[in-house]
């Protein structure tokens, strides 16, 4: 199922310690970052925060630029972004500032959780009920298919930014680093314990602003099963992109893979007709690069813009044999190849058979046949 693009957002300490926004506290950020976080605030359809946060800071989550507002109304929509605030008990201050500015709010509860938060708020904000227990994935699932929410911005606190960061849902992490020294053992800190990725995030960008500094991350470690996760959003991208730049053909798709590490190691990309071959696959070109003996191949997930076929003429061998022949035994793709030149074409069959995990994305499929619209018309 899509989810929106999910965008962690935090200040911390030099010793690494989370913004405390709440009356009479430290204040990491600097009145430039608060303009770029209120431009960002702007440009999603929904903010999140946890429970604990209103109860700690009692913020507004407010877009304070009128010009800002205007142009969101210009646009189609609403002066300001959706409010969501997520709780298991449902145990809500109804005098918090977050109820009563704004535009429209919504709470994420459990079903013990809504019954308390419903008789605490009122007609003030809608309240949905997630189950016996909070499940971030249904949360975003409902943000996006009921709300229409593709971007959502996550202000906090600390263990909301866990758990979405340690699930695999979170797309990119907003971090300002402020130059101050907090040293208090009982400040709260931005990330708790958890199970991270093993790797290295991507650093995406970083960007002075006044004497703070923006660092912008992408998670990049795949998932290790039938469940996506935001890093398998991004990869998968990565590979219809490179489908983009085959040499036109009328007689073969123009597809893209990249071979990634569990830790999130880039080993090799590919694509089709690269290199002046007429007839080398994608997946074929992006193994090709890797030495077949390294040990990050039997962990590593192969994404690829359209299924790995299943039978060639071309080759002795078809990509979805190559693939099982590397060790790699995690597949993501975006698009089941049709009969136009192979009728019955199974390369999932195959590679399942061959005890490979396939993940079809079918959110990508309209990006994957787009070099292709002349074959599929």
């Amino acid at each position: 199922m899509p989810l929106p693009y999910v965008l962690l957002s935090a200040a911390v300490s030099l010793d690494g310690y989370l913004d405390d926004t709440g009356p009479d506290r430290l204040l990491l950020s600097s009145p430039a970052d608060f303009d770029r976080v209120d431009a960002v605030r702007a440009s999603v359809d929904a903010i999140l925060i946890g429970a604990g946060t209103i109860r700690a800071d009692n913020p507004r989550l407010l877009v304070n630029s009128a010009e800002r507002r205007a142009a969101r109304v210009a646009s189609g929509r609403p002066a300001y972004p959706l409010k969501v605030t997520v709780t298991a008990t449902g145990d809500l201050d109804p005098g918090a500032h977050f109820w009563h500015t704004g535009g429209e709010k919504l709470v994420c509860t459990t079903d013990k959780g809504a019954e308390v938060a419903s008789r605490l708020l009122g007609d003030t904000a809608d309240v949905v009920a997630l189950g016996a227990d909070l499940d971030w994935r249904a949360l975003l699932e409902h943000l996006h298919d009921v709300r229409g929410v593709e971007r959502l911005m996550v202000e906090g606190g600390g263990r909301v930014h866990t758990q979405l960061l340690t699930q695999g849902l979170a797309d990119e992490l907003q971090l300002v680093l402020a130059p101050l020294l907090v040293g208090d053992p009982a400040a709260p800190r931005l990330f708790g314990p958890g199970e991270y990725q093993g790797g290295r995030l991507r650093l995406v960008e970083t960007r002075r602003i006044e004497d703070v500094v923006l660092m912008r991350y992408e998670p990049t470690a795949p998932g290790a099963g039938p469940v996506p996760t935001a890093a398998d959003r991004r990869w998968l991208r990565t590979a219809c992109e490179l489908a983009a730049q085959c040499p036109p053909s009328e007689t073969a798709f123009s597809v893209g893979a990249v071979v990634v590490a569990a830790d999130g190691t880039e080993l090799a990309r590919g694509h089709s007709r690269e290199g002046g071959d007429p007839v080398v696959h994608a997946e074929e070109a992006a193994l090709a690069r890797i030495d077949p003996a390294d040990p990050a191949l039997p962990g590593a997930t192969v994404y690829s813009s359209l299924e790995p076929c299943a039978r060639r003429a071309s080759r002795p061998a078809p990509c979805a044999e190559l693939i099982l022949r590397s060790g790699a035994r995690r597949v993501v793709t975006a698009w089941r190849e049709p009969d136009t030149f192979v009728a019955g074409a199974d390369g999932t069959g195959v590679l399942r058979d061959g005890g490979a995990e396939v993940v079809v994305l079918p959110e990508f499929e309209a990006f994957a046949k787009a070099p292709n619209a002349h074959l599929t018309a």
